[in-house]
Parts: C-alpha cells; structure tokens; sequence
C-alpha cells in the first residue's frame, strides 16, 4: 500500500493498493479454437450507433437525435449512466472555473434541471467560487472545494440519474438496447458501418452510418485497427481500479465533525486503520446523510483489460467493503449503525486505452488557455494557476478510420490530461460533442473527418454548450488575452 499526494497534475489523493498475491493460480489455456462462418442476422439500421451508455454514451445519443438522426444506443447493462449511476461514482466533479462560472453546460445542464431537489446535493449557485476559510473547509470535506475555493461538483442519487437518463433518450426517439455487448466491429476499408453484438437473442449486427464509441476502453477502435495509446503509470491514482460500494445506516455529519474538527484523532484513526486492515479508504458524503460513499481502495498492477485481473479485482474489492465496514462500526463515529449497502455492480476502471487522434490535448497546453479552432468544450483546470482548457474536436477524430468517434474517457490526450478528462462532466461533455457530430455527418452524407466545424459548434451552442468560439452566433465571447491566473 502506497499513498499518493496531491499535487497540481495530480488533484486525487489517495491510498494505492499494491497487487500482491492472487486468489486463483494462471489459467492453463492453450491453442484455438476454430469458429464456424455463418449468417448474422441484422437487428436493425441506423444513422449514429452508440456504443455504451455511460455518462459520454449518454450525452452523445440524445445530442444526435436531437439533430434529427435516427439513433441507437447499445449498453452491455441494464441502465443508463455508466460509472456516475452503475459505477456509484455519485459526486459529479467540477463543472465550474474557479469563479464559479459554470463551463461544462449543454448535456449538464439539462440534468441537473431536470433532477428533483432531493437527489442532489452541493453548494448554492451563489456559492459557487467564493474563497472564504470557512465555507471551503466545510464545502471540502463535501467534495465541493478545492485550492479554498467553493465549485459547483454535487452529488447525486444514482437512481434518479438512471431514470432520468433513461427518459430523455425515449423521449428523444432514441432506441435503447439493453443487455447487449459490442463483439466485434462491421468494417468497410478504413470505415466502420456498425457492430455485431451479443445478447441473449445471440449474435446479430446492428448497421449505422456513424459509430460513436463511448465503451469507455476503446474497445471499438481498438477492435477495428485504430492507434491508441495504453501507458499506464501503476503508482498513479488516475490509473488504477476499484469497485465502489456505499454503507448505510450512518451519520455523516457526525463523521464529518469528527474529521473536519478533531485532526490529532483523526490521524489516529486512519493509522489505526492502515494498520488494522493493511490498506484503507475514508468515505465521501453522498445525497443523504444516511448514506456513505467509499470510492476505493484503488488497486494497481492490474489490466481492466485481463478478465483475470477485473475478476481479481472485484473479488478483492468485496472483502474491502466487508471489512472497512467492521473497522468503521467499531471506531468511527456515525457510523456505530453502519451495514453494507450495494457494491456496486460496474468496476471503476479509470484507464486503459486513449484514442490517437487528429487532435489531442496535452499538459503543455494548460497555461496557454488558448481556445482551439474546433474546440467543441472547455473543461476547468485542475489548479487556479491555469486558466480554462479547449477541448478540440479533433481529440475525438482517429488518425485514420473514418466512420467513427470517440469519446469519454478515451479520448485523444496525454496521460496527464487524462486525470480530468475522464472525469463525468468531461465525459458528457465529449459525448455530446461526439454525438452532434455524428448526427450531422449521418445526415450530410460525409465522413466526420470532413464535417464543417462552424456546422457542428452552432449545433453545439444550439445545445446550450458552452464555447468560446470566433464566429459562432451564440458563442461566448473570445477572452481579451489567454494567460493564466496570477
């Protein structure tokens, strides 16, 4: 076990749980086996064909059908949402810069009008950039404030935001294909026309126009031939895995003052903790007070695409729930009541593939602020010392396939840039821009590549998404001078 500091590339801390020995011995696999050619049904056309329905899969069917194209969206689970409802990674990070402006809008936006009042919580709009000690110690221990500065990152009901999610796509026209899983791509030269998938119907083909790979790991790209990039730096928050899982039956105001207001016994008690279970996570606050979110321990050394490791990690992710929920009843305060809740049932996997992309963002670009020529989304910065970061369209584009965007957290961008990137709001972000494109390729009978981009960012700002770009009616206004923050 390890801990990572925080640091300005770098705004997680955390305890890394190191590999360590494995429950079952290597498997013995060995040769092939010869599979059979035959006839795949066609399930169905379309124009965008979305392939995941996580916060980015999400974002980018409803924003295709809302140009009018005929859209599909195919998901492995049972929902909508991803890891922000399946994954129970329930606080939504930063959608504000650091005056409190909100960038990360469109998709965002019409989620958070649309969900009630009591399946959110977070800081006042008015609060939102404000430095004060005192609101920012009490906002921080609610994962609202960083650097001493109140932002907009709430947390919300899972369940809502299934349902929600869910609704908008029905009511949208999209067409909802539910436990089913991507096999293999449908290619035509360098273009992908669709997927063969797998249900329990068996293995059918679904035809599209434009694919939208939103699974999250590039398995679409990667599966059609596409480059990406997979460096994976094991001591590195941002690159490794876990399985969330909350706790009910607790007080987290009672936790929270005694973590916000007893620092000597707090450093006791993780102590206590590191040593009594050998690894540890502390709780996140989530929509109710009854209720305990635990995003870790974050386990490295293993591949979310070896189904060994995943099988490892979910196995070694439920015995950490059983036991931090022993330790917790039995030393933290408010949690006295505390029982398992729901593990959750997607792994939280924050990195295997990044698309190589025409486009791509990287570290260097962080201090310039300069909005790129295609930006399709501004993301905040991970530190005040760095004004807002372009998202360009072409981290979206592959190098060489046509027929098909990516977006999510395997976009085109430097390992660094990856930490926020994959964030939620990142990913609706991504996704909407994605599925805009990909609806106004399907419908203009031309390659994504070659789609007009003052086309798709007034379809974005249609949208309601916020861009900084020059000549685009409805665009915010392009700043006076991009240098960062003194």
């Amino acid at each position: 076990m390890r801990g990572v500091e925080q640091t300005e590339d770098r705004f997680l801390s955390s305890d890394i749980f190191e590999q360590g020995s494995r429950v079952f011995p290597p498997r013995n696999g060995q040769g092939v086996h010869m599979e059979e050619a035959r006839e795949i049904p066609v399930y169905h056309s379309c124009d965008v064909l979305v392939v995941g329905g996580g916060p980015a899969g999400t974002a980018a069917a409803l924003a295709a059908a809302r140009t009018g194209a005929d859209v599909v969206m195919l998901e492995r689970y049972n929902h909508l949402g991803g890891l922000s409802t399946g994954g129970v990674v329930i606080w939504i990070d930063r959608m504000t810069d650091w005056e409190g402006n909100p960038v990360i809008q469109g998709f965002a936006r019409d989620v958070f009008e649309r969900l009630p009042p009591e399946g959110v919580a977070g800081p006042r709009k008015d609060l939102w950039g404000v430095k004060d000690d005192a609101l920012a110690k009490y906002w921080r221990l609610r994962t609202s404030a960083f650097h001493g500065i109140v932002t907009w990152a709430p947390t919300i009901d899972p369940e809502r935001l299934k349902l929600l999610s869910q609704e908008m796509l029905i009511e949208a026209g999209v067409r909802i294909v539910f436990h089913s899983w991507m096999a293999l791509p449908i290619l035509d030269g360098d273009a992908c026309r669709g997927v063969v998938f797998e249900s329990k119907e068996g293995r059918q083909a679904l035809r599209a126009r434009v694919v939208v790979d939103c699974t999250g790991d590039g398995d679409v790209f990667a599966r059609a031939g596409g480059k990406f990039d997979e460096d994976i730096e094991e001591g590195d928050v941002h690159h490794s895995m876990n399985t969330g899982f909350m706790l009910g039956g607790v007080d987290m105001e009672t936790w929270l003052a005694f973590r916000g207001g007893q620092e000597d016994a707090f450093k006791e008690f993780t102590q206590l903790g590191r040593e009594t279970l050998g690894f540890f996570q502390t709780p996140y606050v989530s929509w109710r007070n009854d209720t305990a979110l635990f995003l870790g321990p974050r386990q490295s050394g293993l591949s979310a695409l070896d189904v060994d490791d995943i099988t490892e990690v979910e196995i070694r992710s439920h015995r950490f729930m059983e036991a931090h929920c022993a330790f917790f009843r039995k030393h933290a305060p408010g949690f006295e009541n505390a029982y398992m809740q729901l593990s959750a049932p997607q792994l939280g996997v924050r990195h295997t593939r990044r698309l190589s992309g025409v486009g791509r963002i990287e570290r260097d670009q962080w201090a310039r602020g300069v909005p790129f020529a295609d930006e399709i989304g501004v993301s905040p910065s991970v530190s005040p010392k760095f004004p807002v970061i372009s998202v360009p369209y072409g981290a979206l584009v592959p190098e060489r396939l046509d027929g098909l965007l990516a977006a999510g957290r395997h976009v085109s961008c430097d390992a660094n840039s990856h930490g926020f990137m994959r964030e939620i709001p990142q990913c609706w972000l991504t996704g909407q821009a994605a599925g805009a494109a990909a609806g106004l390729s399907a419908k203009a009978g031309v390659e994504p590549r070659a789609l007009d981009i003052k086309a798709l960012q007034g379809e974005l700002v249609r949208q309601r998404v916020h861009l900084r770009a020059e000549g685009v009616p409805g665009a915010a206004p392009m700043p006076a001078a991009a240098q960062p923050a003194q």
